[in-house]
């Protein structure tokens, strides 16, 4: 167990992409900044694959971007396009075989590819996957259990007379579920979205030379200029003729509501909505929806820092930071002892009891998964002198499991369905609990309902998910 895995009590931020064709320039080191821009998406583990025109390299392991690659790794990595990854679970175990970018062979030379999101199709994607008159899978051959490595091993396994282009245009539209991904040959960079659009993919330039990134803020931290989005059904192929576009698929956008409320950073822009402008709207609201009689705003840092400052705006109780946040706990290998088990919460969190002792405080986060983090904080607060303590969510309830790229907890472990907002509050200890409604939050949004994928609030999935788990979910898909 990792010290993160002890107090983590959020979904998890799927995974970073990041991708890179530009002749002349040190490809790797722009890789290397992409990713860590894009850290928050995923920190288990880091890969960049390079090209130099002949042959593809990949170097990837556990641990962070800065624990993964050094200087002298870097420089060694030399060519003229790149793709990268930062990656957490949410299909394959957590090993490094798991590790991205995925490297096969595809007709005379390579394919390295990388992939956000989680496929739903699995089980008849594998059925396509013979290789010979005895039926075994090639699944059976592959050397990780994710869905890139299988979305590879449906690549590799093509005539060899067939370009990448063609190919990649027959295996996309096959794909069900969220799926951002960039891959390589020796001389090509692709990307490609899936048709509902769930995750966030931007095309960006570089003087001489074009990007692909899960975020804008990927674009901005190495100078590339933010072009537009890379529409949902969309493949682009990019190499020494320029930048082709193609569409394998009829788009319907569904992006995640949830990018908005946690996953993306605050200075990112998603169709067009700047996220830290919206997460202030969603605080104004929540503010309108649940007000409080306190004497305090504090968030939950980071991630309820915006909505905390809109709804000290909205409601004028004075905003102040009452929490201090480790920003460097990241993940470590290093097993702790029990004494430091039991801090729990505080290898993270640490109260400023001068600012909050004697207070009635309004506690802002993003959301509530199994309540033990909230649990933990509120008990904290407590014994530092807070006298009150109202907590204000700036999400609805969360009582479904994703299966579009988040690794919530699964349904039995979530804290809200079963227990109405009075319950989840008495059993975290807080005075008040309020969420902000499903259309408050469509509201601050600014995108029609019909755009967004809300499944994790109302349960109601636009992409088919496995048959297993919609039959243990009770969930008819038939007219989906």
């Amino acid at each position: 167990m990792t010290s993160s895995e002890m107090t983590d009590d959020y979904p998890h931020e799927e995974c970073g992409v990041f991708g890179v064709y530009a002749p002349g320039e040190a490809v790797s080191k722009l890789t290397y900044f992409g990713l860590f821009a894009l850290q928050h998406r995923g920190q288990e583990s880091a890969g960049i694959a390079v090209s130099n025109g002949k042959r593809i390299m990949v170097f990837k392991d556990m641990g962070l971007v800065s624990q993964v690659f050094d200087e002298a790794t870097l420089s060694s990595l030399t060519g003229h396009l790149a793709i990268g990854h930062d990656r957490y679970s949410t299909a394959g175990d957590s090993v490094w075989r798991n590790a991205q970018p995925t490297f096969c062979q595809i007709g005379s030379g390579g394919l390295a590819l990388a992939h956000n999101g989680n496929l739903t199709n699995t089980d008849e994607l594998e059925a396509l996957l013979v290789v010979d008159r005895d039926e075994v899978p090639h699944k059976d051959r592959m050397d990780s259990s994710n869905d890139t490595a299988l979305i590879s091993a449906l690549m590799s396994s093509y005539p060899v007379d067939l370009s990448v282009e063609e190919i990649a245009l027959d295996v996309l539209p096959k794909l069900a579920g969220a799926f951002c991904l960039v891959f390589m040959t020796e001389t090509a960079l692709y990307a490609a979205r899936d048709r509902n659009g769930v995750r966030p993919l931007v095309l960006g330039r570089l003087e001489n030379g074009w990007v692909v990134a899960s975020e804008t803020a990927a674009l901005d931290i190495i100078g590339a200029t933010f072009v537009r989005e890379i529409e949902p059904g969309e493949f682009i192929a990019i190499d020494s003729a320029g930048l082709r576009s193609r569409n394998f698929a009829q788009p319907d956008r569904k992006g995640c509501l949830f990018e908005y409320v946690y996953l993306a950073r605050p200075d990112t822009k998603i169709a067009d909505r700047p996220v830290h402008a919206t997460r202030v709207r969603i605080g104004r609201r929540l503010a309108s929806e649940f007000p409080a009689d306190a004497d305090m705003v504090i968030p939950v840092p980071e991630s309820g820092t915006p909505a905390a400052l809109g709804y000290a705006s909205e409601s004028g109780i004075p905003f102040g930071l009452g929490l201090v946040k480790n920003s460097y706990v990241g993940r470590t290998f290093i097993q702790p002892s029990q004494t430091i088990r039991q801090l729990g919460i505080r290898l993270k969190l640490n109260p400023l009891r001068e600012v909050i002792a004697g207070k009635r405080l309004v506690v802002v986060d993003d959301s509530i998964v199994r309540g033990n983090t909230q649990r933990a904080l509120i008990r904290m607060l407590r014994e530092a002198g807070a006298t009150e303590v109202h907590v204000r969510i700036s999400s609805p309830p969360v009582e479904w499991p994703c299966f579009y790229g988040i690794d919530f907890a699964t349904r039995a472990e979530l804290i809200a369905p079963g227990l109405s907002v009075d319950e989840i509050a008495k059993a975290i200890g807080a005075d008040s609990l309020g969420y902000v409604s499903l259309s408050g939050l469509h509201d601050a949004v600014g995108l029609d309902a019909s755009r967004l994928c809300s499944a994790c609030f109302d349960g109601r999935y636009p992409i088919h998910i496995p048959r297993e788990a919609a039959a243990t979910l009770g969930i008819d898909q038939e007219d989906a």
